[in-house]
């Protein structure tokens, strides 16, 4: 079965992820492909818009297909995570700035790698079955796919709070932090079918209703007030003694995530400000996921979630008040030549 099926359709160029069986996670190839796609459609004038989606199932996309990353780090190819990554962080960047309209499905699970690919669309389509995350921090690794993005401008600290927790977001929350656009409930074919006729976005715009509740917009006041410190160590002593429904839900993942990356995450978002751009966001996430094989916890995480499945990681340190500044400051320093290049992609 092929993993991405890609044609055109109509006036649509189509992207459809079809893993279905391990939720449609995504492959180095399947990157490599939807860039390639996207470079084509860009300067075809038969092509008016790009649709992309998923095989149906539990999940648009959860995240990209990281045992091979395992496999690499385990024998010492720490160098397999920069490829990698540096290839997918131009797929992501090509999608923010493509110059027609990308229109993507989000049904069920999109987590991690799903949201570099389907939350820099221009109209971002969720319904009832649609759960948004990003969960990275439980791995090792941090937001990354242009997700410290979403996260940078999503309102008040929210981002902080979605960003180390690995929350989950309905409909109404991911509209609401910034992560999709609109709700359309129902079966979705009917639209899909008049945007590869017409080529025309406003049919999506026809289609939405209004948005479900969003519970974060309630949470919101909590979430500012512990949130608001400068540092993982900072937010950690404000929620001692908070029994709110985020401070506990924060408290439980404080002490299951890795602190380094929650560390490196809450540090990332305050370098970026609340309106950076897309290469700025990619290239802060670089300077940790380039180095995450052989300088975080991120072998660690995949083994103790995904490889032995012991949920028991061993993380470099104790917990979330333990991380030094030295330690920040190490992994997000600048990547020199290293880093990927993005700059040529407008």
């Amino acid at each position: 079965m092929t993993d991405i099926l890609i044609r055109t359709e109509g006036r649509a160029g189509r992207i459809t992820l079809n893993r279905p069986d391990v939720m449609n996670a995504l492959t180095w190839d399947m990157c490599l492909e939807i860039e390639k796609a996207l470079k084509t459609w860009a300067v075809d004038d038969d092509v008016h818009l790009v649709l992309i989606d998923a095989t149906p199932g539990r999940a648009f996309c959860s995240g990209g297909d990281i045992t091979a990353m395992h496999a690499a780090g385990a024998r010492g190819e720490y160098d397999y995570g920069a490829r990698f990554w540096g290839d997918e962080y131009r797929m992501n960047a090509r999608i923010f700035h493509f110059p027609k309209p990308v229109v993507t499905f989000l049904h069920g699970f999109t987590m991690g790698g799903g949201v570099g690919v389907g939350c820099h669309g221009s109209h971002r389509i969720v319904d009832d079955s649609s759960r948004i995350a990003m969960p990275e921090c439980a791995i090792g690794l941090v937001p990354d796919v242009g997700g410290s993005l979403l996260l940078a401008r999503a309102p008040g600290r929210l981002g902080e709070y979605l960003g180390t927790t690995g929350a989950r977001m309905g409909p109404g929350d991911a509209i609401h932090a910034g992560f999709a656009d609109y709700y359309v409930p129902g079966d979705w074919d009917a639209l899909k079918a008049t945007l590869c006729e017409t080529g025309d976005p406003t049919a999506v715009d026809a289609a939405a209703r209004p948005a479900p509740e969003a519970p974060l917009a309630a949470l919101q006041p909590e979430v500012d007030a512990l949130f608001a410190g400068e540092t993982l160590g900072d937010i950690a002593r404000a929620l001692d003694g908070q029994t709110g429904p985020a401070a506990e839900l924060a408290r439980d993942a404080f002490g299951r995530n890795a602190p380094l990356s929650m560390a490196c995450a809450v540090e990332i978002l305050h370098r970026l400000g609340d309106d950076p751009t897309i290469e700025q966001a990619l290239h802060q996430e670089a300077r940790f996921t380039f180095r995450a094989l052989e300088h975080a916890d991120f072998i660690e995480g995949i083994r103790a979630q995904v490889i032995d499945k012991d949920r028991k990681p061993r993380w470099k340190h104790t917990g979330p008040q333990d991380v030094p500044a030295i330690d920040v400051a190490n992994i997000l320093r600048p990547l020199g030549p290293l880093a990927p290049q993005l700059e040529d992609l407008t």
